[in-house]
């Protein structure tokens, strides 16, 4: 089920972020997602450290995450609004697919803890793209709850962070295109 593209950088030049709360049934199935959590595997590892993880949320679980955000943004902000409530509730039942990837870091390894720590970046990265090559969309979310102790405890524990909460499934409406910064923008040539 891979994308009509003509070739390797067409593809990664129509990769888009789906919206989580716009992807729909289908996801991957089983068989698909283990293969896009081997593309994702085969991220730069500065000393083959593996420095991440990929812990994956099935759909009967839903609820159970909800709870969980629920009463750790609870227990931290009492007065939180019903609004407020309904969005952790929807966080955690968005799109089919939900992968959460911890950074991992080995502390005892020579290799400096940022390489390790963009390891884990690039293999949400390789997540987003494998999903596209497939014919999926992904989004790649953090926010309040990926920076909750709590919440990350029931994933891994210190010193692992939640290093994003990738969402996988099928664009309900086609996604659209953000600014980009131009070129000469964003690109030096040291001199």
């Amino acid at each position: 089920m891979l994308n009509d593209t003509s070739s390797p950088l067409a593809l990664l030049a129509t990769r888009r972020s789906g919206k989580p709360r716009d992807l729909v049934a289908p996801g991957p199935n089983d068989a698909q997602l283990a293969q896009m959590l081997e593309i994702a595997a085969r991220t730069p590892d500065h000393g083959k450290l593996a420095p991440w993880r990929f812990v994956v949320v099935p759909s009967d679980r839903r609820d159970a995450l909800s709870d969980l955000i629920t009463k750790a943004y609870l227990a931290e902000r009492p007065q939180a609004t019903r609004l407020e409530i309904e969005a952790l509730d929807q966080f955690a039942h968005q799109a089919p697919t939900l992968v959460v990837v911890l950074s991992a870091p080995r502390h005892e390894s020579h290799i400096p803890l940022w390489e390790q720590e963009l390891s884990a970046g690039a293999a949400c990265m390789n997540l987003l793209h494998a999903a596209h090559a497939m014919g999926f969309a992904g989004g790649w979310l953090t926010g309040w709850s990926a920076y909750s102790d709590v919440v990350r405890d029931a994933f891994g524990a210190a010193p692992e962070k939640i290093a994003g909460f990738v969402f996988i499934g099928t664009v309900s409406k086609p996604p659209e295109e953000r600014p980009r910064p131009e070129s000469d923008k964003i690109v030096r040539y040291w001199t």
